[in-house]
């Protein structure tokens, strides 16, 4: 960087960026899609053309991607946890939790049931972290996984591999929100 992007023009390039992703329902959407929205935000004199200003314009894109969407995207998720409850039959009544994780999220529940959740991009990851987490905690039970589906699991026979995977490393629950 030449110079340090200024508060007030980073969170306006975040709001428009972010407003446009929700327009486009930005994790759904394809890698390709993805790839022409980064080029179209690049060429944008109002983000792409603002930000060279700040940084070698080679890695604007690069900022666009992994300083603007990827929080977007940790952002979106976290605010999903009404929506994974749901997806797994439990009550928020039901789900005091003592410990919150990121990456990616999950939850600990009072009892030591741990329930992570993300895009279905992720789900070897997600499925993974179920059981890792669990593992390393006494009383620890792998019990759900929810992926939010991002077009990458639709097909049947994917989603079958990915509740056998869950099966075998002992999750109770593994549910998808389409």
């Amino acid at each position: 960087m030449s110079a340090a992007l200024p508060i007030d023009i980073r969170d306006r390039i975040r709001q428009k960026i972010w407003a446009k992703a929700d327009e486009l329902d930005w994790p759904r959407i394809s890698d390709i899609e993805r790839t022409t929205w980064y080029e179209n935000w690049t060429k944008d004199k109002d983000v792409g053309g603002v930000l060279s200003h700040f940084m070698d314009a080679r890695k604007v894109r690069v900022y666009i991607k992994d300083s603007l969407l990827k929080p977007y995207l940790r952002s979106r998720l976290q605010d999903g946890w009404g929506q994974v409850l749901l997806a797994i039959g439990m009550e928020q009544g039901d789900a005091s939790f003592i410990k919150s994780y990121d990456k990616p999220h999950g939850r600990q529940l009072s009892d030591g049931r741990i329930i992570c959740w993300g895009n279905s991009r992720e789900w070897k990851s997600i499925l993974i972290s179920v059981f890792e987490r669990a593992y390393r905690i006494e009383a620890g039970i792998p019990y759900a996984a929810v992926m939010v589906e991002s077009g990458k699991t639709t097909n049947a026979g994917m989603r079958e591999m990915i509740l056998d995977a869950g099966q075998r490393l002992g999750l109770s629950h593994l549910a998808w929100i389409d």
